[in-house]
């Protein structure tokens, strides 16, 4: 019998690290965690984690070291639980920790701020189980370089299918990627409707229980520019080969289209444990860890192209993801501005994509081969150009 693989997590107290730990502790003869980073909202579960999984390193992005410490102490004090964790707060900790050198890193973070940590996960010879579309995304080639063929398996729902679709042909076979989108919660709005949408409608995402930013991007569709995006970088397809169509129920979770016609599709019920526990675990599937589709029960698929007009986030992304440099990062960047921006009650709905375009228009990226250098300036630039424009609002 092979021994566990071993787990870093990144975001070990989200929604992916939550249910990543779900999945080692129903599967100790896998995975064992052997480090743990969080952003430091929750340092109250990050110690109850730490301590759970007996982790001997333990990483915060934000907090007090010593209150880290006190409340790992004091969950051992009522656990009966021993453990002398290596312990780091700052901003380094999540790269810490990815560059431990465990057999699989997962990252779990959310935004661009997860891209130094994909590096060093990379470096350290690590599997990246990627959940953190943003780092790809912004870091393009710089990753891409720095990746051995494999090391990078997908954790979007959207793209664990179609790299599990694409086992059904040869990479030369494949005529377009197919990617499924829910629509939102706005799914059916025109645009002048769209201008008067809450911060609180914005969040009632139809199927999946998610953070701010990811829950905002999925109603103004940016998380399926966004997912163009990696999947143009993480399978090589082309831009214009890779569609988006909507489905609501979000049972087929994408899909590959090969040159004869046929067209595979990955199934399944609209939840993540499936690509976190075969990111983990890849190529090996992990059993019963989802309760399998009810075919007894009679249901109805529905299938609509993307509404261009509406929700232009998607073919924003497609001209960014063709012209490649750092338009990618100034993308995602205002983005994450103008999120934080509609969430605070100073700019509308739509504002959002509109902020976007506009900054991304004025780019003009540096010349020659791309840096972590250039990715990081043109983010600081981006978000300050940004930020100038929403205060006209």
């Amino acid at each position: 019998m092979t021994s566990p693989r071993t787990v870093a997590l990144l975001g070990s107290t989200g929604s992916i690290g939550t249910q990543a730990c779900q999945i080692v502790r129903d599967n100790p003869d896998r995975f064992t965690i052997v480090a743990l980073s969080a952003g430091g909202s929750d340092l109250e579960l990050l110690a109850r984690q730490a301590v759970e999984f007996e982790v001997p390193l333990v990483g915060a992005a934000r907090g007090d070291r010593d209150d880290l410490v006190g409340l790992i102490l004091e969950v051992m004090r009522t656990t009966g639980k021993k453990l002398t964790p290596e312990v780091v707060v700052g901003e380094r900790a999540a790269q810490i920790v990815a560059g431990c050198g465990a057999d699989v890193v997962v990252n779990g973070i959310t935004g661009s701020i997860g891209l130094r940590p994909t590096i060093a996960a990379l470096e350290a010879k690590s599997t990246l189980a990627l959940a953190n579309k943003e780092s790809l995304i912004v870091g393009g080639p710089v990753v891409k370089a720095l990746a051995a063929p494999g090391q990078i398996v997908p954790v979007d729902s959207e793209h664990s299918a179609i790299a599990q679709s694409l086992l059904a042909g040869r990479r030369s076979e494949v005529r377009k990627l197919v990617v499924t989108a829910s629509g939102g919660p706005f799914r059916g709005m025109v645009r002048d409707d769209l201008k008067k949408v809450t911060p609180a409608e914005a969040l009632k995402h139809p199927n999946f229980a998610m953070g701010k930013v990811i829950t905002t991007n999925s109603a103004t569709l940016v998380n399926k520019g966004l997912e163009v995006i990696e999947a143009h970088l993480l399978f090589d397809v082309p831009i214009d080969d890779i569609d988006v169509v909507v489905h609501p129920q979000q049972y087929i979770h994408s899909m590959v289209e090969f040159v004869d016609g046929a067209v595979v599709a990955q199934i399944g019920l609209p939840t993540m444990m499936v690509p976190i526990a075969l990111g983990m675990g890849w190529p090996d599937r992990v059993p019963d860890v989802e309760t399998p589709i009810d075919w007894t029960k009679a249901s109805t698929w529905q299938f609509a192209p993307l509404d261009d007009e509406a929700f232009p986030a998607v073919q924003l992304a497609r001209t960014v993801g063709r012209a490649g440099a750092t338009y990618p990062a100034v993308y995602n960047a205002v983005n994450e501005e103008c999120v934080e921006a509609f969430h605070a009650g100073r700019i509308a709905f739509t504002d959002i994509v509109d902020t976007v375009a506009e900054v991304v228009d004025e780019h003009t990226p540096d010349a020659g081969d791309l840096t972590v250098e250039q990715v990081l300036a043109a983010e600081t630039w981006a978000r300050g150009r940004a930020d100038e424009l929403l205060a006209q609002h």
